[in-house]
C-alpha cells in the first residue's frame, strides 16, 4: 500500500526556518574560510575546521527542521539516533575535506572541482543517510532520475560555495553568496524529497492526523547551540566584518643575510668629475 506523504505539515514555517538555518551555516562557513586566508599554521586550520563544522551543522539542521514538517498520514514516524548523528558526522567530514582543499590550494580549477564534488556528495549522503534513519511501518522507494538531479544540485552548489569562500571577500557579497547557498541546499533537499515514494506494510499502525515527528527537537539542540557559538566567534572578530589585514606592514628595510636590521642605506661616494686619480686616492671620507 502506498502511503500519503505530507511534506508541509506546519505550512511554510518549517521550510522558511530551514532555509534561514542553511543561510546561517553557509554565512558562518564562508566568513571563517575567508578569515583563514589571512592566517597561517594552526590558526588557519582552526578557522577552516570552524567553517566546515558551521556549514555541515547548518545543512544538517536545515534538513531535519524541514523534516519536522514531514509526515506519513497512515503511519507514525520516528528517527534512529545513531544513523541521524552519523549523517551529521558525514556532512561535517566531507564538507571539511572540500574546505581544506580550497583553503590550502586556493581557487584552482582542480581544487574547486575536487572539493566541490566531495562536498556535494557529502551533502547528498547526509540527506539520504538521514532518510535511512527514519523508522516507520514501511519502506522508501526513490525515482532514480530525480535523485540524480538532487545530487547534481548539491555538487554545483558546493562548488559555487567553495569558490565564493576564497574569491569573495566583502561582507555584503558574502551574505549574498550565503543566500544563494541556502537556496541551493533547500532546493536539493526538496528535490530529493520529490523523488520519494512511501510503501506501507499491510496492517501498518495508523498515525493521528497531522502528527509530525517531535523526537527530532532534542537532537537538534547541540548543532543549534554550536551555530550560535560560531556566530559569537565571528562577531567578536573585527577582521571578519571589516576585512582588514591580519598582519602589520613589513618594515621599510629588510634584514641582511646575517639577520641584523639595516639602518638608512649608505650612499656610495661618487668621484667628482674634476678630481684626478691621485686626489681621489688620498681624499678621506667625511664622517657623518
Amino acid at each position: 500500500m502506498q502511503g500519503t506523504v505530507d511534506g508541509f505539515t506546519y505550512g511554510l514555517v518549517t521550510p522558511v526556518t530551514a532555509f534561514v538555518m542553511a543561510c546561517l551555516g553557509a554565512a558562518l562557513g564562508l566568513r571563517c574560510t575567508t578569515r583563514s586566508l589571512r592566517t597561517r599554521g594552526v590558526a588557519r586550520a582552526g578557522w577552516l575546521a570552524l567553517g566546515a563544522t558551521s556549514i555541515g551543522s547548518g545543512i544538517w539542521t536545515m534538513h531535519f527542521i524541514a523534516m519536522l514538517g514531514f509526515s506519513v498520514q497512515e503511519a507514525p514516524v520516528s528517527y534512529d539516533r545513531p544513523l541521524t548523528y552519523a549523517s551529521l558526522a558525514v556532512a561535517i567530514l566531507m564538507v571539511g575535506i572540500g574546505i581544506f582543499l580550497v583553503g590550502y590550494r586556493g581557487a584552482t580549477r582542480m581544487a574547486l572541482v575536487t572539493g566541490g564534488t566531495i562536498t556535494g556528495l557529502g551533502v547528498a549522503s547526509m540527506h539520504y543517510l538521514g532518510m535511512a534513519g527514519m523508522n516507520f511501518d514501511g519502506e522508501f522507494a526513490y525515482d532514480t532520475l530525480t535523485v540524480s538531479l538532487s545530487v547534481v544540485i548539491a555538487v554545483v552548489a558546493a562548488t559555487a560555495a567553495l569558490w565564493a569562500a576564497v574569491s569573495i571577500h566583502g561582507f555584503l557579497p558574502s551574505l549574498g553568496a550565503s543566500v544563494v547557498m541556502g537556496v541551493a541546499v533547500s532546493g536539493m533537499h526538496y528535490t530529493g524529497m520529490a523523488a520519494l515514494v512511501v510503501h506501507l506494510h499491510p496492517g501498518a499502525a495508523q498515525a493521528p492526523p497531522g502528527e509530525a515527528p517531535t523526537s527530532l527537537l532534542p537532537m537538534m539542540v547541540g548543532p543549534g547551540c554550536f551555530l550560535l557559538l560560531a556566530a559569537v566567534v565571528v562577531m567578536i572578530d573585527p577582521l571578519m566584518v571589516t576585512g582588514g589585514p591580519e598582519e602589520t606592514a613589513r618594515p621599510a628595510y629588510a634584514p641582511r643575510r646575517g639577520g641584523h636590521m639595516t639602518s638608512i642605506p649608505v650612499q656610495r661616494s661618487r668621484p667628482r668629475p674634476y678630481e684626478t686619480a691621485s686626489r681621489r686616492e688620498y681624499r678621506q671620507p667625511r664622517e657623518r
